[in-house]
């Protein structure tokens, strides 16, 4: 009895996403992965915990490379309170709409769907959480926005609780656009 009241209970608290990026797919304008991050791209972000407290603001600068069917992206994160670090992904196209992507912290392969205007990144990682590392996972959504703006919006949780989300909006460097138009 008492199991079949948690379970309800545990998919209140927790939530059920059922966006799928297929829905997405006359969404315009088109997100093209490496046409879009191939050579310099700024986001700004946040991070939020689960009650809406904003706990981090940080800047990434990015240096996107790509070599055939693999996109590299060196991101260099400078955060609010001065610390600093560094990401590289390397996301490989399986096909027309499905991406796998890997980098240091990251736990196995980040899997990634895109349709339309959407790219959905699923990944588990290490995060550095004051003197410990928690493993969370990553429900990760991008959208291409109208004058070459992406909106990235991620669900963080872990042991399958939300503890947070992280918002950022990404730009290209200005002669990076203007060359792909």
């Amino acid at each position: 009895m008492r199991a079949l009241f948690l379970f309800p209970l545990l998919l209140i608290l927790t939530g059920c996403n059922t966006m799928k990026p297929e829905q997405f797919k006359n969404a315009t304008p088109a997100l093209d992965l490496f046409e879009y991050f191939d050579g310099k791209t700024t986001a700004w972000g946040i991070f939020e915990d689960r009650f809406g407290n904003l706990r981090r603001q940080f800047k990434v600068d990015i240096d996107g490379t790509v070599n055939g069917d693999t996109l590299v992206l060196d991101e260099a994160f400078v955060y609010a309170d001065g610390e600093k670090s560094r990401r590289v992904w390397t996301i490989i196209a399986k096909d027309a709409h499905r991406f796998e992507g890997s980098a240091d912290d990251v736990i196995g392969k980040a899997v990634g769907i895109s349709y339309g205007n959407s790219l959905n990144w699923t990944y588990e990682m290490d995060l550095k959480v004051e003197d410990s590392v928690w493993r969370v996972k990553f429900d990760d959504w991008l959208f291409r926005q109208p004058d070459d703006v992406i909106i990235n919006r991620a669900t963080v949780t872990r042991w399958g609780f939300e503890i947070g989300t992280v918002t950022l909006f990404f730009t290209r460097d200005a002669t990076a656009a203007l060359s792909t138009e």
